[in-house]
């Protein structure tokens, strides 16, 4: 595929790449997914000098040319403040190689039992992530929804303020953004296991609300502070372990311990229905991604009230910053 005259600006050198990562060094490597190797170095871009992350194909991975370009057009198209920026690309000599702004803390996987992570950073989290899969499902200015098709909490980066930016667009397919319900027929069926919509396993019938039901269990994930697939129970899955659990009014059974005593129980309740609901076997039952948003919103005002009347100002400050629509707040 030849270069799109409206992406040049965007193009890095290959010399400049190997430079800063030293020829793609295992030093300088500092992670690997579905797209291949993940590296860390310094570059002067078009937007300027920065630390960057590198991500170089490796098509025994299963991507391809098909996935690089997707993701080229999608982060040049779709900008949002929760999903991850493209500061360039490199089409040379056979490689395909993504350079994206670096995030710090990587991805929420790895955090999940974080100890440190308090429940208000929690909230903050997932309300980012929200917010960027309801752009994707809704932008403005266009008739194209994304599916993203991939959200799970290793594809959720963390920047030195625990920003969330939502990444990995390979995968995604568009849809009609002017319908209630988008559907989409796929021959082949992707994503990772424990993350994926059941029906959409089952049927190939790919919708909106498969997002949606992914980031239901990265919800039940956050609260529990592990992953979907690192189950004691291997006679039920993480989803049936939460259902249940949810079911039974005991979902302090599963809660991470460092942040069970520091939850107040609304703001639990809240958390947990929407989670829930995204989570339900009938595709038209799980909420809109704005209304996701609204919850976790409101989970996170029950929240703050408990230091409400904290003596410490500036605890106050940050917390009618946030809620009157500021940006996130650096706890």
């Amino acid at each position: 595929m030849s270069v799109l005259k409206q992406f040049e600006h965007l193009k890095i050198q290959l010399e400049a790449i190997e430079s800063t990562t030293n020829n793609f060094s295992k030093e300088s490597c500092i992670g690997n997914g579905g797209f291949g190797k993940v590296y860390k170095g310094e570059l002067l871009h078009s937007m300027g000098h920065t630390t960057v992350a590198i991500k170089r194909l490796d098509r025994s991975f299963g991507q391809g040319d098909s996935e690089f370009w997707k993701e080229v057009i999608m982060l040049s198209v779709y900008r949002h403040e929760n999903i991850v920026s493209l500061l360039g690309f490199c089409d040379e000599k056979g490689e395909k190689i993504l350079v994206y702004e670096y995030s710090s803390k990587r991805s929420l996987d790895l955090h999940l039992n974080n100890k440190d992570l308090t429940w208000v950073q929690r909230l903050t989290i997932c309300i980012g992530v929200a917010r960027g899969v309801a752009y994707l499902h809704n932008p403005a200015g266009t008739q194209q929804r994304v599916l993203h098709r991939d959200i799970k909490s290793s594809n959720i980066l963390l920047d030195d303020n625990w920003n969330a930016r939502i990444s990995d667009l390979g995968l995604s397919k568009f849809g009609p953004a002017n319908q209630n319900y988008t559907f989409l027929v796929t021959n082949n069926r992707v994503g990772t296991i424990g993350y994926c919509d059941p029906l959409y396993l089952e049927s190939g019938i790919l919708t909106k609300e498969s997002d949606v039901y992914s980031f239901g269990i990265v919800l039940f994930e956050v609260l529990c502070g592990r992953l979907c697939f690192e189950s004691n129970d291997k006679l039920q899955s993480f989803t049936q372990l939460v259902r249940k659990h949810y079911k039974q009014n005991n979902l302090n059974e599963i809660i991470w311990g460092n942040i069970k005593e520091e939850i107040h129980p609304t703001s639990l309740e809240v958390f947990s229905a929407i989670a829930y609901q995204c989570l339900k076997n009938d595709s038209e039952k799980r909420p809109l991604m704005e209304d996701v948003v609204t919850q976790l919103e409101t989970a996170l005002e029950y929240q703050v009230n408990i230091v409400s009347i904290s003596p410490v100002p500036q605890i106050q400050s940050k917390l009618t910053g946030y809620l009157n629509g500021n940006d996130y707040y650096h706890w």
